[in-house]
C-alpha cells in the first residue's frame, strides 16, 4: 500500500508540474490566501497562519478543549484557489487541473494516514486527518520550541559540539525508525528540524517521504533542497536509499558549525571546493564528529555510511583513523584493514 501511495504521489507531482492553470480571470474573484482567524474546521478553530509552501498552508489552531494543534491544509497554489466564501477550495476551469488536484488530494489523505502510523518521540505526531471544504487537512500535535534553521541564523553558526550531540543522536534514532519501516524522508534540513525544550529534536515535514527501492532504477521527481539534497537525489537515474538521508543529516550538522548552507551536491560533483570539516574546524570539535560529518557528506553515495548505525558508530569513535598522508588507490583504502585468507599472518 505504501509503495503504491508513493509511486502515485510522485506521478501526481509530475502531473502538477505539467499543468499551467490560467488564473487571471479567477484571481479577480478569489485568492489562495490562508484561512482567516476564527474559521472553524471540523472541531478546530484557526488561530493564525504560520507557514506553507507550494502544496499546503500550515496553521496554528486549537481544539474544543482549547489545546493547541498544528493543521496542514492541502492547497496546491498552481491548481486551486480560495472560493468567495473564504473557506472552500476550488480548482481552475481546466479539466486537467481539476483531475490533478483531485489526485493530489487523495494522495495527501493517504499520506496523512501513513504518517499517523509512525509513532516515535522524535517524529512529528499526526493525531487526526479529515476531508472538508473540498480539500484535506492533517492535524499534528503542537510543540513549543524553535526551528533549527532559525536557531542557526540567530547564532550565526558556531553551535557547540555538546549542542550537536544533544540534537542529532535522538534525530538519528527517529530516522532509523523511519528506515525500519521501509521509508525514506528525503527532505531533511534545518528547516525541517524542530527544537523543543532542552534541544529535544522533532523531525517534521514528510511531504517527500519515499519507499526504498530494492534495485537501481529510475527515481521519480523528488523535493529538492540545494545544499542538503545528495547528488543521487538530483539525478533522475540516481539510486536513493538510507545513505541519501544521511547526507542531509551530515549537511545539517555542518550547517550548525559553519552557519551557512553547504554547496549544492551537483556543484561539488563537478568541482568540490568545500574543505573538509576535519581541516576547518578541528580546533573546536572532536575529530570523531568532524570525520563523521565528512563521511556522511561524501558526494559518491557508495563512499558514505549506508545505515544510521554506521554513522552513529563513527560519531562515537574516540580515536578515528588518521587521514592518509599520501595518495593511495581506492583498492588500498578498501583493503587496508582486511586480512585475506591467503595473507601471511606474520
Amino acid at each position: 500500500m505504501v509503495l503504491a501511495l508513493v509511486v502515485s504521489r510522485n506521478r501526481a507531482r509530475r502531473r502538477i508540474q505539467q499543468v499551467q492553470v490560467r488564473q487571471t480571470r479567477m484571481s479577480e474573484t478569489y485568492d489562495n490566501h490562508g484561512l482567516p482567524r476564527g474559521t472553524r474546521i471540523d472541531s478546530y478553530v484557526i488561530d493564525r497562519t504560520i507557514g506553507g509552501g507550494g502544496f499546503s498552508i500550515v496553521y496554528l489552531a486549537h481544539g474544543e478543549d482549547d489545546s493547541q494543534v498544528i493543521i496542514k491544509e492541502y492547497m496546491p497554489r498552481k491548481l486551486a484557489l480560495r472560493a468567495p466564501d473564504g473557506v472552500s477550495v476550488l480548482t481552475g476551469p481546466e479539466s486537467e487541473a481539476a483531475e490533478s488536484f483531485a489526485h493530489g488530494r487523495r494522495l495527501f489523505f493517504q499520506e496523512a494516514s501513513t504518517l499517523a502510523t509512525i509513532k516515535h518521540p522524535n517524529i512529528v505526531n499526526v493525531t487526526n486527518f479529515f476531508r472538508a471544504n473540498g480539500t484535506v487537512y492533517m492535524v499534528m500535535a503542537y510543540e513549543k520550541g524553535i526551528n533549527l534553521q532559525e536557531y542557526i541564523k540567530r547564532h550565526g553558526g558556531g553551535l557547540s559540539e555538546k549542542f550537536i550531540r544533544t540534537v542529532f543522536p535522538p534525530l538519528l534514532k527517529g530516522l532509523k525508525h523511519i528506515h525500519s519501516m521501509g521509508l525514506l524522508h528525503l527532505d531533511i534540513k534545518p528547516g525541517n528540524i524542530y527544537l523543543r525544550t532542552g534541544g529535544n529534536p522533532l523531525l517534521l515535514d514528510f511531504g517527500a517521504v519515499h519507499v526504498m527501492q530494492q534495485s537501481r532504477k529510475y527515481q521519480p521527481t523528488q523535493v529538492i533542497t540545494p545544499g542538503f539534497a545528495p547528488y543521487e537525489q538530483l539525478n533522475p537515474g540516481g539510486y536513493v536509499g538510507p545513505w541519501s538521508d544521511l547526507y542531509a543529516i551530515g549537511a545539517s550538522m555542518r550547517a550548525c558549525i559553519d552557519g551557512v548552507t553547504p554547496p549544492p551536491a551537483d556543484e561539488r560533483r563537478m568541482r568540490d571546493t568545500m574543505k573538509p570539516a576535519t581541516v576547518l574546524f578541528r580546533k573546536n570539535y572532536s575529530m570523531a564528529l568532524l570525520a563523521a560529518i565528512d563521511w556522511a557528506m561524501e558526494v559518491d553515495a557508495l563512499l558514505r555510511p549506508q545505515t544510521v548505525d554506521q554513522l552513529v558508530e563513527a560519531m562515537d569513535k574516540s580515536d578515528p583513523p588518521e587521514e592518509p598522508t599520501t595518495r593511495e588507490s581506492l583498492l588500498d583504502l578498501l583493503t587496508r584493514d582486511i586480512t585475506l585468507p591467503w595473507s601471511n599472518k606474520g
